[in-house]
């Protein structure tokens, strides 16, 4: 009997998908390569179920005889082994991001003298848009939740861009490049006391309130699904602190973020420019300990940024930091610093990487923003956050907009600068 392969997601299957397969078992025996969720996360999107779940869906399904799985975009290591004679695959794939796959797939058929079948995609159904209609129902607390620790367990690096309203949440949401036979996106919210003070006109020390907060966190959960990581500054008081992570934890957030200092909050970047104190271990490990004693699951994370070397006290004391705050519960930490050059960072994430290998590190590359998340990843970085860039652009580009206005006593110079009046509707759900 003829071998047949397909390659799928499979997180959600529709009547195209049922077609497809139906025809490509009436080829031969038929092979179905489930991708992994590793695969799905790279590619596109976060996949709705686990690729066990995936997997058994796939193999009760009639006329499939083997279920594979694939566990990467490329199909190479999986023809090699089952040798099709036929691959089939819907017609969509000849243009797009997965045409350069495709050309690979026809290559190597030809090795073995294999076959591409290609079938008509099914009109009027799309995967992206039955996934907007799921998405369009909202995310409940739990399933949001539990999103970041479980794109720690499936990626190499967790890409993460600031929102600080509702609009901003919808371009981390939304935005895509495509890369090569990839299509490229955010993978979480960071949700930042300094964008969410400066939005609202506000100084960055600590003067808008959790409840504050908590509005800002709720417009971007309105319309949004992506996992929200909480800048929680030093988290406040102890018995505060253990408070906001019960309350966090319960509408839907994924992390909070606290820094071991004490006493009014400065920026970081500011360094020992101006008076900042950092809280002693024993301290902020007590906070760490009881944040985590309060809440109430397991996916819920507490992440400790170590304010060692922005404040020059030392590489041996960052890592002493870093260690006492994971025994003390810390699910990750984040280290930061002030220098364009990021040897430091390198080396910090270097040695503490080999000393607990399976702690995530955070990192915020706003000064030494050359380097590439690749590089950052091959020194054991897991999350990478892009901090304050969407409320850094907005600002010079609605303060050129004033000033054209006023400049020419119209506004059809700042117009050409501006989104259509159309764009904009459209782009909020629901306006159209």
């Amino acid at each position: 009997m003829k071998k047949v392969y397909v390659a799928m997601s499979a997180d959600i299957i529709h009547v195209g998908h049922v077609n497809l397969l139906n025809k490509a078992s009436e080829l031969g025996e038929l092979y179905v390569g489930v991708l992994t969720d590793e695969a799905i996360a790279e590619y596109k999107r976060y996949p709705l179920m686990p690729l066990e779940q995936r997997m058994g869906i796939i193999g009760s399904l009639k006329g499939v005889d083997h279920v594979l799985v694939q566990e990467t975009l490329d199909y190479e290591k999986n023809l090699r082994e089952v040798k099709p004679d036929y691959v089939v695959h819907g017609d969509d794939w000849r243009t797009g991001v997965q045409s350069t796959m495709r050309e690979k797939v026809i290559a190597l058929l030809g090795e073995w003298g294999g076959e591409l079948v290609e079938y008509p995609y099914t009109a009027g159904v799309s995967i992206e848009q039955l996934r907007g209609k799921i998405d369009s129902q909202g995310v409940l607390p739990e399933t949001r939740r539990s999103r970041l620790s479980n794109l720690l367990r499936i990626k190499k690096v967790v890409r993460v861009l600031e929102a600080h309203n509702g609009l901003s949440g919808l371009i981390v949401e939304n935005t895509r490049v495509v890369k090569g036979d990839r299509l490229e996106g955010f993978d979480a919210m960071w949700v930042s006391s300094l964008c969410d003070s400066t939005a609202k006109g506000k100084p960055d020390i600590e003067l808008v309130d959790m409840s504050s907060r908590l509005d800002t966190i709720n417009q971007i959960m309105e319309v949004t699904t992506k996992p929200i990581i909480l800048d929680g500054d030093t988290g406040g008081l102890l018995e505060h602190f253990v408070f906001n992570v019960k309350t966090l934890e319960r509408i839907g957030v994924s992390a909070v973020i606290i820094e071991d200092k004490i006493g009014l909050k400065r920026n970081s970047l500011f360094g020992n420019e101006v008076a900042q104190q950092q809280d002693s271990i024993e301290n902020f490990c007590r906070k760490i300990t009881a944040g985590k004693q309060a809440q109430q699951t397991k996916d819920f994370m507490i992440i400790a940024r170590i304010e060692s070397l922005i404040l020059e006290q030392g590489m041996e004391d960052a890592l002493k930091r870093a260690g006492a705050y994971v025994r003390a519960g810390a699910d990750a930490v984040m280290i930061h610093s002030r220098k364009k050059d990021p040897a430091e960072i390198f080396e910090f994430c270097d040695t503490f990487g080999m000393q607990f290998p399976h702690v995530p590190i955070v990192v915020v590359p706003s000064s030494f923003n050359s380097v590439y998340e690749e590089e950052l990843a091959k020194h054991n970085v897991r999350v990478v956050i892009y901090a304050n860039h969407l409320i850094r652009s907005a600002f010079p580009a609605m303060q050129r907009t004033a000033q054209l206005i006023l400049e020419n006593g119209r506004c059809k110079e700042a117009s050409e600068n501006c989104m259509s009046i159309k764009d904009i509707i459209t782009l909020i759900p629901g306006a159209e």
